[in-house]
């Protein structure tokens, strides 16, 4: 009798999975299979399930448009903002983890309360100041606002992991001849690897999804793909197979680097959850 209640128990389980990965995959299969349809078959009754794919919302929009210069943009912004992002933040997180000093957890506690500030609240000021210094419509605009953004997540995120980090490691290190700056390189960054990997891909999908202030900051030469695809929402109508063809690059990047980096992304966010 238990034996059946285990099986199904665990067909119940499995059945859930297989449901919620189907609500969850079907709109990505949806928005790829539209990209591949020619416009009168994108919204058919009833719905074109077998057609002959095209790759002419493609061709138009890549080839014969300013769309991959908005691709570039969005790969140097992210790319950029990342680097930034994960790099001044480990740093601050090695130094609130490793450091007594006055004023440390009012500095832990702004940046817990940094991220709970309204993105629109920042941007007309935001705005006049990149313009008063011509800015706008630049990616270092977008880098350097998303670098903002970002930085908190990244110290918290790191500091946890420099915290489980014996502190004694660094110290032989140190006693050996290493500097404080080389003993966090070579001992305490290959250690927390994982929370880096974390963080970068937290840091990407944001800086590449990012909607609000590319909309507001950019405005022909440093557009991002998100804003870019509102370019095929006209008076005319919605070229909806072009949206899907652009909307499939964009998350064709992402999806390609979540799978590359997706054990350290798990260990990362798991990594101190439970404590002996």
């Amino acid at each position: 009798m238990k034996k059946i209640e285990k099986h199904i128990h665990n067909f119940l389980i499995y059945l859930a999975i297989i449901i919620f990965l189907i609500m969850s995959m079907f709109p990505i299969y949806w928005l790829f299979t539209l990209s591949l349809k020619l416009p009168h078959e994108a919204f058919s009754l009833p719905p074109t399930w077998i057609f002959k794919p095209t790759l002419e919302n493609y061709a138009s929009t890549f080839l014969y448009g300013p769309f991959s210069r908005y691709l570039i943009n969005s790969i140097v912004v992210a790319l950029s903002n990342t680097g930034l992002s994960v790099m001044a933040g480990s740093l601050a997180a090695y130094s609130l983890a490793r450091f007594n000093f006055r004023g440390k957890k009012l500095s832990l506690l702004a940046v817990l309360i940094a991220p709970t500030i309204p993105p629109i609240a920042i941007a007309i000021p935001l705005y006049m100041i990149y313009n008063d210094y011509g800015l706008i419509d630049t990616r270092f605009s977008l880098i350097i606002t998303y670098f903002i953004f970002n930085l908190p997540f990244v110290v918290w995120i790191m500091y946890g992991f420099f915290q489980e980090i014996p502190e004694s490691l660094e110290e032989s290190a140190m006693l050996d001849g290493c500097s404080r700056l080389g003993a966090m390189w070579r001992i305490a960054l290959p250690l927390v690897a994982p929370g880096l990997a974390a963080a970068s891909i937290i840091c990407i999908i944001y800086s590449w999804n990012e909607f609000l202030y590319a909309m507001i900051f950019t405005g022909t030469y440093a557009k991002t793909m998100p804003v870019a695809i509102t370019g095929f929402i006209t008076s005319r109508g919605v070229y909806w197979s072009k949206v899907a063809a652009c909307g499939s690059l964009v998350i064709l990047p992402v999806f390609l680097f979540i799978l590359f980096v997706q054990k350290h992304l798990i260990k990362g966010l798991s990594l101190g959850a439970v404590k002996e």
